[in-house]
């Protein structure tokens, strides 16, 4: 952002002086009103790291998942504060989008709501409360829209770059689903599927297998510089088309 001229350098410093790191769990999170966990997109390690923030945590602590598809209510029964537990999806980019996807459990009380309504507020940002479905809103329109992509370029419908300029021309959309699930993450992309997939029980969500082979190869998107396209190392300009093995 300072590159771009969007942050100056001033800005760009107190920003990270605004942030503190720290190697124990229980020492980062003594004493904090509302812990958010940014953990990567797996049930195991989220359930381990919930009871871990209930056992040190305050009583009072507001619990927050940044979870993209996982339940809520599945999350809050690792605690015993389940009323106290609820989903903040923030969009990616942080910085640059709006959106906090606010999920509510089967058991988060208005008053935990209320609070996160108005933090998001004060953050600039703007809430949309959603229930607790696999996927809430945003990816379970978003993934079905990717994984669809992915079975055009695995059913030879069309390439890489034809599918994505389609729906960049044809649809206006920012970019085409194809590089947006290398900017999100391929495996990201297959964990999300999944949730829904087993979620729903309904075959519509079952992941392609093109994502899924993808994934095992190690070709993630931007994060292994190979995805649908391949990117320069330390940088996320596309380069070229990858090739692929159906």
């Amino acid at each position: 952002m300072v590159l771009k001229g969007k942050l100056t350098e001033d800005e760009k410093k107190n920003t990270i002086g605004n942030l503190s790191s720290f190697t124990s769990l229980e020492e980062g999170v003594k004493g904090c009103g509302l812990v958010v966990e940014a953990a990567t997109e797996n049930i195991d390690l989220k359930c381990k790291i919930f009871r871990d923030l209930d056992s040190f945590c305050d009583s009072a602590t507001i619990l927050a998942t940044n979870t993209s598809s996982i339940s809520i209510t599945k999350i809050a029964a690792q605690t015993k504060r389940p009323d106290k537990v609820i989903g903040m999806h923030f969009m990616n980019p942080v910085p640059v989008m709006k959106l906090v996807e606010v999920i509510r459990g089967y058991a988060t009380s208005d008053e935990v709501t209320k609070i996160v309504f108005e933090l998001s507020r004060k953050l600039e940002k703007i809430p949309v409360e959603v229930n607790d479905y696999p996927g809430f809103v945003a990816n379970r329109i978003l993934m079905p829209m990717i994984n669809e992509a992915i079975y055009s370029l695995y059913e030879g419908v069309a390439g890489v770059e034809e599918i994505d300029t389609v729906m960049r021309l044809g649809m206006a959309h920012p970019m085409g689903p194809l590089q947006l699930a290398d900017f999100i993450g391929l495996d990201v992309c297959l964990s999300i599927m999944r949730v829904l997939h087993d979620g729903f029980g309904n075959p519509k969500y079952a992941p392609c297998p093109l994502l899924v082979n993808m994934v095992m190869s190690g070709n993630l998107g931007v994060k292994s510089r190979s995805g649908f396209y391949e990117y320069k190392e330390g940088s996320k300009d596309l380069v070229v088309s990858a090739k692929f093995r159906k």
